[in-house]
């Protein structure tokens, strides 16, 4: 997926080839923000939808209103380039989960599909957790190197994903600047959803959770949020972890397609390209 202006403000990354023709696939990523990992994910989602990726700089310290705001007024500049009125899923992972549910609730109207993935939603249920992130601005910058190699076991399934992936998360958390860290774990923190909000959206919401979550009880949040959100489906990966789009038996396209979470005309789509 190509970076425009990714350091100058929130923007979509946007795949080589765009099908204007597809439903819209809105992606919200993890607390890294660059929107790099859905790459093992990209290809798959494809065959059915025009991908976006949304990608928060790294030096961004925005509210939560702000970055509501920002995704809404990205998906609105894609639909307006369309000539037809287009279906838009909407998908969260981790920080981007708990960024899902702002956007939904602010435009429930816009979105055909709501995908919730290991959503940071969870983070109030793990106290320890909450109070280590509140003296992260303790950890000299020098040690967060150190801290983000001590993270990974907790962050992912290691022997379920490549080498290369292992590399790029990585990398990916190194990239992001401690104060940064800091602020979008102060989110966290605060993040607060209207429950009420919640319990009117009518549109299919998938909770996607990883049964070996060690970083967060995402199992136990899924099942919290299917309590709230009428028109739930919960699908549990068990052996997966946080990072589960990053394990390599894991295709998102495919677990949407057996939950029959695919509106009917990515089904219809998909169907033309293969007969062309």
């Amino acid at each position: 997926m190509t970076t425009p202006e990714v350091e100058l403000k929130p923007c979509f990354l946007t795949p080589k080839r765009l099908k204007p023709q597809y439903p819209l696939f809105v992606y919200l990523p993890g607390m890294d923000g660059t929107g790099q990992l859905l790459r093992s994910q990209t290809a798959g989602l494809e065959v059915g939808f025009d991908v976006r990726c949304f990608a928060i700089p790294r030096k961004d310290l925005n509210s939560w209103d702000v970055l509501t705001n920002s995704v809404l007024d990205l998906i609105h500049a894609e639909l307006e380039k369309s000539s037809h009125r287009r279906p838009v899923y909407l998908c969260g992972e981790s920080f981007g989960g708990c960024l899902a549910m702002k956007v939904a609730i602010k435009a429930p109207q816009l979105f055909k599909r709501i995908i919730l993935i290991n959503p940071a939603s969870a983070f109030h249920l793990r106290p320890l957790l909450n109070w280590a992130s509140q003296i992260t601005y303790l950890v000299p910058s020098g040690l967060y190197d150190v801290g983000a190699l001590g993270l990974l076991p907790f962050l992912a399934s290691l022997p379920r994903i490549s080498r290369s992936d292992r590399h790029e998360l990585l990398r990916t958390m190194r990239s992001v600047p401690p104060e940064t860290v800091h602020w979008r774990l102060s989110l966290l923190r605060e993040f607060e959803i209207d429950k009420e909000k919640l319990g009117r959206l009518k549109q299919p919401v998938l909770l996607i959770a990883g049964g070996s979550d060690r970083l967060l009880p995402s199992v136990t949040e899924a099942k919290r949020l299917g309590n709230i959100i009428p028109n739930t489906e919960i699908v549990v990966l068990p052996h997966c972890g946080h990072a589960c789009l990053l394990e390599q038996d894991i295709n998102l396209y495919e677990i949407l397609k057996t939950n029959d979470f695919l509106e009917s005309q990515a089904d219809t789509v998909t169907q033309q390209e293969v007969r062309g």
